[in-house]
């Protein structure tokens, strides 16, 4: 008796597993795409962390830039948000990529910034040499 109630009990542990919580919607954003516009949505709020009143001056709403990029309005977002969020691991998985997409994109843009001072030192030390190098040919000129 104890078996067959033990049997019953897991089949429907099991069946409540498979069960989706939530109804997959028809305007379902694709995964990948979803991806994108989270990353989208961390870097254009990190902007409005910073500067928000540059955004104001250029007439820019966070939300609506994303949606007119991605072509998708606000329901559709939350829609998919909600779906993927009633899939735990599916749902971590994608946030994880979103995280190592903006960690690759932090050290890109740290190489770019990195080559851009080095360049900037270059030309900075190459005028400061040209400018000493005026400075003593005028000098000479003079002393003779």
């Amino acid at each position: 008796m104890r078996k067959i109630l033990f049997l019953v009990l897991a089949m429907l542990v099991v069946s409540s597993c498979a069960e989706e919580l939530i109804e997959k919607p028809d305007s379902l954003i694709p995964e990948d795409k979803m991806v994108s516009i989270i990353k989208e949505m961390a870097i254009v709020n990190a902007a409005k962390g910073t500067n928000l009143s540059r955004l104001r001056e250029n007439g820019v709403e966070p939300s609506v830039y994303i949606f007119n990029k991605f072509k998708i309005d606000s329901a559709q977002f939350v829609n998919s948000d909600r779906y993927y969020a009633s899939k735990p691991l599916q749902y971590e998985n994608m946030y994880k990529k979103v995280e190592s997409d903006l960690e690759e994109l932090r050290l890109k843009i740290e190489e770019e910034k990195k080559v851009r001072d080095s360049l900037s030192l270059i030309e900075k030390n190459k005028k400061n040499i040209d400018l000493k190098t005026n400075d003593s040919t005028k000098t000479k000129k003079v002393q003779k």
